[in-house]
């Protein structure tokens, strides 16, 4: 029997731009899109997994350990996931996407998910800039992987350039036309 593909999964990495996705998931929850969030460790040092428990009404996903059955976790998820949503996506993440490393809830989701996948970049200009990420950015986007952004303007760190986050309601939009055509 098929599985219901109903989830969108958030993965929260370890930017300054991850306490915006606590709005994105408070916005989809409210427009009835069912969310799981994936967070990081390092996401977790900025929003904690508390605040996406209540906004998502679902337990929050921080490790590969903490299973609560015999099925693995990152397995069951990608049957029900519609899509992937990646924001804040930090230069590591991307890294991990391009060369296939597994090393938490994460990453080892986005090896098991089969769907569209939307990423939203943070990260300072110059990590940005540099060769090695954007080797993985072209890697990924030839694997299929849609990338909002990231925009142009001035960074936590106090920095300019590109690398900020595109903002909340360009992510929602992006995630909804998604939705809406894979129906």
């Amino acid at each position: 029997m098929p599985t219901v593909k109903d989830l969108v999964i958030i993965g929260v990495t370890g930017s300054i731009a991850a306490y915006k996705i606590a709005d994105l998931v408070s916005k989809l929850t409210a427009e009835d899109i069912p969310v799981q969030v994936i967070l990081t460790e390092n996401g977790a040092r900025f929003v904690g997994p508390q605040t996406f428990f209540t906004l998502s009404r679902r337990p929050v996903i921080t490790s590969l350990w903490e299973t609560p059955d015999w099925k693995p976790e990152h397995i069951e998820l990608a049957d029900r996931a519609r899509l992937l949503v990646i924001a804040p996506a930090t230069a590591d993440i991307l890294a991990k996407m391009a060369c296939g490393l597994a090393d938490d809830a994460l990453s080892t989701f986005c090896l098991s998910h089969d769907g569209p996948v939307l990423v939203a970049p943070a990260m300072n200009p110059r990590m940005w800039k540099h060769p090695a990420t954007q080797a993985n950015v072209k890697t990924l986007r030839k694997r299929g992987v849609i990338f909002l952004g990231p925009a142009t303007g001035k960074v936590a760190c106090g920095e300019y350039g590109q690398g900020r986050m595109v903002e909340v309601p360009e992510i929602l939009q992006a995630i909804k036309e998604q939705l809406n055509a894979r129906q």
